[in-house]
């Protein structure tokens, strides 16, 4: 995978990926995607929706929140809903980490196998205020699969101040770096000023 750095007018970015976006979509038969949710994704989102559709397309979510009930604003599946398949045309199947289960160290193993089985043709990214991708924290290795993870503080209260979630979630699931490096493009969104030191760091430090 090779790296390549763009920079965006803030008015532009969002309307600029989106455009990219489609022409990916344009390209491929049944798209294999992983999405994630967040406060960057909305804006790109709400484009997307203008202007593509996602009918045939395979998403696969890049996270979830364990331990929130079903429907809970905070809840990473429910962002996907509000910002994006309830406003874009056509019917994707969606793919979500079964959080909802006794047994979640399986339910990881057969989420992984799922992507795995076909890989990902684009897996879009958000950076985090302390540098995670997905829920993989740093110190994550390059290697790490689809797994169990414990959140750091500043993930948990981000959580529950910016997405009201209506309990602190301490754990979740994510795709790992493996699956992620291994997609055939990924696509890592960083915007405002406030993430401007840690891209820096993304960037430039081991």
């Amino acid at each position: 995978m090779t790296l390549r750095l763009e920079v965006f007018p803030d008015e532009e970015w969002a309307a600029a990926s989106a455009s990219r976006f489609d022409r990916l979509l344009s390209g491929l038969a049944r798209p294999r995607l992983c999405l994630p949710t967040g406060d960057t994704m909305a804006p790109f989102y709400r484009e997307v929706a203008t202007r593509s559709s996602l009918d045939g397309a395979t998403i696969f979510l890049l996270d979830e929140f364990g331990g929130l009930p079903e429907g809970d604003p905070g809840r990473c599946e429910t962002m996907l809903e509000q910002h994006l398949l309830q406003l874009v045309t056509g019917e994707p199947e969606l793919v979500v980490p079964e959080v909802d289960t006794p047994d979640t160290g399986a339910s990881a193993a057969r989420y992984q196998s799922q992507i795995e089985d076909g890989g990902l043709d684009l897996a879009i990214l958000g950076l985090g205020g302390n540098g995670h991708i997905g829920m993989n924290e740093p110190g994550s290795e390059p290697g790490s699969a689809t797994r169990v993870v414990s959140l750091k503080a500043s993930t948990t209260d981000h959580a529950r101040e910016a997405y009201g979630a209506t309990v602190p979630p301490t754990w979740g699931m994510t795709v790992g770096l493996e699956q992620i490096l291994a997609a055939r493009r990924a696509w890592l969104m960083v915007t405002g000023r406030h993430k401007a030191e840690i891209l820096k760091r993304a960037l430039t430090d081991p």
